[in-house]
């Protein structure tokens, strides 16, 4: 086994554990962009599964919920710096 097949599955399993820490911040500390760092992270961990365990997705899909985790994640982090940035 290489490198890459070792941390793919751990690398996995924190993007996991980010999810969860995005849902906390959403409903506990009632902080949106916790939802859009969730979904972002999801989106990866089902990007990054996908890709591990050698399901064929269309390249289209895989490009386009990659676009969406990235624009969210944009979202996310713009209203966190509005939120550190407003007086």
């Amino acid at each position: 086994m290489d490198l890459s097949t070792l941390l793919q599955p751990v690398s996995i399993a924190i993007e996991a554990v980010l999810v969860i820490l995005g849902i906390g911040i959403a409903v506990q500390k009632k902080r949106c962009y916790g939802w859009f760092i969730a979904l972002t992270f999801g989106i990866y961990v089902v990007y990054d599964t996908t890709l591990f365990i050698g399901v064929q997705v269309s390249p289209d899909i895989l490009s386009a919920i990659f676009f969406i985790a990235t624009l969210s994640i944009l979202i996310g982090i713009w209203q966190l710096y509005r939120e550190l940035h407003t007086p």
